[in-house]
């Protein structure tokens, strides 16, 4: 699981980027809601840079590592979920969630369907009741969360399309689709399953680095230990 067309690299890497842009005089734009950096020259934009979730980037110009970082990730596949709760980058709490929603001949998740046919027989219904129960149920789960956990992020990778099931039913997410904790997650997964939040538990605390066809030859990053070596995934 990576971030695509990304790679990943250690701090000594990014301070070694830092330092060229401050030399050549590029520009630095923190985007909190995506929690990455965006480096830009005269001319275009040249890298993206996804920050580790325990660090933020300060107005002056830096790194700082945040003391008590609290955060929830919620992963929805059509038919399946997995919330956790994560403190300081490590799961300490999570639930997988699993509905009868996907129609078996076409593929396709109830609520989509009925988006574009309409019909309503009795396996369409109850799919439909299935669908809005499963979303009912992980938000119970994020509400708990929510209360008992003083929470910085929401990080969320769910299809558009699924949206209003998440922030319009019976029983709402603790945030809404604008909330400026809402972070969407770029990492592309398949299961919404537990082995992917734990995966997620190592990513998230990692740098990862995007670089434009442009930046290639302007800059240079020295050797550096390998920050996928230790990584079993």
């Amino acid at each position: 699981m990576k971030i695509p067309q990304t790679q990943v690299i250690p701090y000594e890497q990014v301070l070694q980027i830092v330092n060229q842009v401050e030399e050549k005089g590029w520009k630095i734009t923190f985007l909190p809601e995506k929690q990455q950096l965006i480096i830009e020259n005269e001319v275009s934009w040249l890298a993206k840079l996804f920050l580790p979730w325990t660090m933020t980037w300060l107005p002056e110009g830096k790194f700082q590592i945040l003391d008590d970082v609290h955060y929830c990730l919620t992963l929805v596949r059509a038919g399946q979920a997995a919330v956790g709760y994560f403190h300081q980058g490590n799961l300490l709490d999570h639930k997988v969630f699993r509905g009868y929603l996907v129609r078996q001949k076409q593929g396709k998740s109830q609520f989509k369907y009925l988006k574009t046919k309409g019909k309503s027989r009795a396996g369409s219904r109850i799919r439909l009741e299935e669908t809005l129960l499963f979303f009912n149920e992980i938000n119970e789960r994020l509400q708990v969360y929510a209360k008992q956990y003083p929470l910085n992020f929401w990080g969320l990778g769910c299809a558009k399309t699924l949206w209003p099931l998440l922030f319009d039913g019976e029983i709402t997410a603790p945030f809404t689709s604008k909330s400026s904790e809402l972070i969407e997650l770029p990492y592309p997964f398949s299961k919404g399953s537990y082995e992917e939040l734990q995966e997620l538990e190592l990513r998230l605390q990692q740098f990862h680095l995007l670089l434009s066809p442009l930046a290639v030859p302007l800059i240079q990053l020295n050797q550096a230990s390998n920050p996928e070596e230790d990584d079993s995934w």
